[in-house]
């Protein structure tokens, strides 16, 4: 049994893979990296690191006294492997879409979305409150039903690894068929999108196939490019303010909330107000798909035929015969 995370092998890939990137974004899309958001992304990156090696122990604790209760002991056999990546990877996708509908979750979350650049580097935004979330309940589940605990955090850092990647431009679409079941960055490009047509859509870690089962599932489209960060941008390169600030938002409506409130304002979709002052990007989504189903007004009639005389449309020459304004 493996007793290492992936994770920490794969650490000169990563540094290798975004060199690679910026010499790519230096030639043909400079607007990829801002030097002050690369740092922030590094910082986001060293951070969660740290965070990670003080709570992982407690994590891995509490993933074994669940096992202590596990309802079958399912074993090392090589099937095992595969099965239990597919289940890790259904219980990303749980927690990712809780962790857009939830704002205790969002919280933590949001340091990953926080960025209007989408690079190899944003990848490293992770958060460094993750454990104070607790979003690691939603591997608990799997250690009940009889998987490992060190298999579990094996195939969650394999999950991991497989993510970087797709936070880039420098790939367009991949193969029809590898779109169809696979994470890719086009995929991924539109969860990071701030356009309301992309918002809350593509919670995906690996395998696609769980936004088109649960109907979350949107494809990018070449007409409508990602505008990336969040509804309301950070505004700030502060380290400090990116890792917290959605925690101190979240404390302030607390407090001013009246009592009946205040617990929504833990639980409810991030941008929800009991007064209605504020919109979730649910509710953007809606009334922006609301507007494209509503008639367009017609455009005036006009010939647009050729003249047979000068060979112009006899729009333009209408146009042109206009009397000057006064």
């Amino acid at each position: 049994m493996p007793d290492f995370s992936p994770v920490d092998y794969a650490v000169p890939a990563f540094v290798l893979l975004v060199l690679i990137e910026m010499i790519w974004a230096r030639r043909q899309a400079r607007h990829a990296y801002e030097s002050r958001d690369m740092a922030v992304s590094l910082a986001f990156g060293l951070g969660s690191t740290v965070a990670g090696a003080l709570t992982g122990s407690l994590v891995l604790a509490l993933l074994f006294l669940a096992y202590d209760v596990r309802l079958m002991t399912i074993g090392w056999d090589w099937w095992v492997w595969p099965l239990c990546f597919v289940l890790d990877d259904l219980a990303y996708y749980c927690f990712h879409r809780s962790a857009h509908r939830i704002r205790w979750f969002w919280a933590s979350h949001v340091n990953h979305h926080s960025s209007q650049h989408y690079n190899l580097s944003t990848a490293l935004r992770q958060s460094w409150t993750g454990f104070i979330a607790m979003s690691f309940v939603f591997r608990l589940p799997l250690a009940l039903a009889g998987f490992h605990p060190a298999m579990i955090i094996f195939c969650g850092g394999l999950n991991l690894i497989y993510q970087f990647w797709i936070h880039t431009e420098a790939i367009d679409r991949l193969p029809r068929w590898f779109e169809a079941v696979m994470n890719t960055p086009s995929h991924h490009r539109v969860h990071h999108a701030t356009n309301p047509v992309y918002l809350d859509r593509n919670f995906a870690g690996t395998f696609i196939i769980w936004d088109r089962m649960f109907g979350t599932f949107e494809r990018e489209d070449d007409a409508e490019r990602p505008r990336y960060g969040i509804v309301t941008q950070l505004g700030s390169f502060n380290l400090i303010w990116a890792v917290l600030h959605e925690w101190i938002g979240m404390a302030r409506d607390v407090y001013a909330a009246p009592w009946r409130h205040k617990l929504s304002y833990l639980w409810r979709e991030p941008g929800w107000s009991h007064d209605g002052s504020r919109k979730s990007s649910a509710v953007i989504r809606e009334e922006w798909l609301a507007r494209q189903k509503q008639p367009q007004p017609p455009d005036e009639p006009c010939d647009c035929s050729l003249s047979a005389q000068s060979g112009l449309p006899t729009m333009q020459k209408a146009i042109a015969a206009r009397p000057p304004p006064p």
